[in-house]
């Protein structure tokens, strides 16, 4: 994924990359809790391993570029090992996550800036996701964890947004599209340091250093351990109690290509990435089994770096509501991008004209229809920014399956 805009006239063709490299900042959070996965012991339950397979049968019903039908896959194996059972090592845990995605590239035929779908990738590939070892202190209240990590698993993450397959429902798009080839969250994580304490019996702080570049084995270009290309710092201060509400903070290191302005030799200027958001998560009737959680999530940017100055997500997440099926969840949601100032001046400088924002409007239900598989049929309207050809308005139908063992 390869975001970063060196001169005015690259803007078009940075905004055709941005639907399926962004397909990742929601996977993190696919809700899968109906599916029963049951640990595999061994050694004497020292070791966990989970499996999951997703497949979407997605397609563009009107609108978008043009229409179509693709099929996307995705399957995933974790395992975890507490390492004081397994080797004596006191308060550490190690985790391994393998990853292997197949499928078109959906967003091609819808064009939206975000992207349609959170599993889709540019291009299919078998790798190591995450590895990564966690050592716990003071009772288990201060954690380190080092390795490859997953950002969205812990930061600019709420659980009542999970259900939805848009990819702005995960991480909020002015963070997806930062950095030299996205931050560590799906499809390629990056070296992570991240600190986490726990403050009284809710509350929490979290930091991390994570490398710019992310890349794993099983990229094309294999792991990043360098840090060459600097850091991404990143922050967040909150509470679980009753669900989540929080804020978060994050800044990168090294400068980064300003989308429009140059220099006198035509060179782009360089700015320093930052921003911030803002989550509110809260559970406002009933319990897990029969509840209804509402969610509001704002982030906003510097705007030079990135498309988006910032955006908002907002919805709300009902379980157990339908008769007769206890294990059924509905959810809706309504996500907006607002594009920087300076990416809409690229667009018109290439002769596009975009509107101030992309919006989105998902409706999405979820089932168990056998212990070990759920099944999601998903409707999302989509109003483009802008249109290279065919309607601004987009309407995509989709059908996920999921498999759990």
């Amino acid at each position: 994924m390869n975001l970063m805009v060196r001169s005015r006239s690259r803007g078009v063709a940075a905004v055709l990359a941005l639907g399926a490299a962004w397909s990742g900042p929601a996977f993190a959070q696919t809700v899968i809790a109906d599916i029963p996965a049951p640990a595999v012991a061994a050694v004497e339950r020292t070791i966990t391993l989970e499996g999951k397979y997703i497949l979407d049968m997605i397609g563009v019903a009107d609108g978008g570029e043009r229409r179509g039908v693709g099929v996307l896959g995705n399957a995933e194996l974790t395992a975890e090992a507490d390492l004081d059972r397994l080797i004596g090592w006191g308060g550490a845990r190690a985790h391994v996550h393998l990853l292997s995605n197949h499928g078109r590239a959906i967003n091609t035929l819808a064009g939206t800036l975000q992207g349609i779908d959170n599993i889709e990738v540019t291009e299919g590939r078998t790798k190591l996701y995450e590895a990564w070892i966690e050592q716990t202190f003071a009772g288990g209240r201060v954690g380190l964890l080092v390795g490859l990590s997953d950002l969205n698993a812990e930061f600019y993450q709420n659980d009542a947004a999970g259900l939805l397959i848009a990819p702005a429902f995960g991480v909020g798009s002015e963070l997806a599209a930062t950095g030299p080839n996205g931050p560590s969250i799906f499809p390629s994580t990056a070296l992570t340091v991240r600190l986490n304490v726990a403050v009284g019996a809710t509350g929490y702080v979290r930091a991390a250093v994570v490398d710019a570049r992310a890349g794993v084995i099983g990229d094309a270009a294999g792991i990043d351990l360098s840090m060459r290309d600097g850091a991404l710092l990143i922050a967040e201060a909150g509470t679980t109690r009753g669900g989540k509400l929080a804020v978060g903070a994050w800044r990168y290191t090294r400068r980064q290509d300003d989308l429009f302005a140059l220099d006198a030799a035509g060179v782009p200027l360089r700015r320093i990435a930052t921003g911030a958001y803002l989550l509110i998560d809260q559970r406002v009737a009933g319990d897990d089994a029969r509840g209804v959680d509402v969610f509001l999530r704002a982030g906003i940017s510097e705007g030079r770096t990135t498309p988006f100055q910032g955006g908002f997500q907002t919805g709300v997440l009902l379980r157990g509501y339908v008769a007769g099926r206890p294990a059924g969840q509905f959810a809706f949601g309504i996500a907006q991008g607002v594009l920087s100032s300076c990416f809409r001046a690229t667009l018109q400088v290439a002769g596009s004209d975009a509107s101030h924002a992309e919006t989105g409007l998902e409706i999405s239900y979820q089932d168990r229809i056998a212990p070990w598989l759920s099944v999601q049929p998903d409707l999302q309207f989509i109003r483009r920014a802008y249109a290279e050809a065919g309607q601004r308005g987009t309407l995509v139908l989709g059908l996920r399956l999921i498999a759990g063992f």
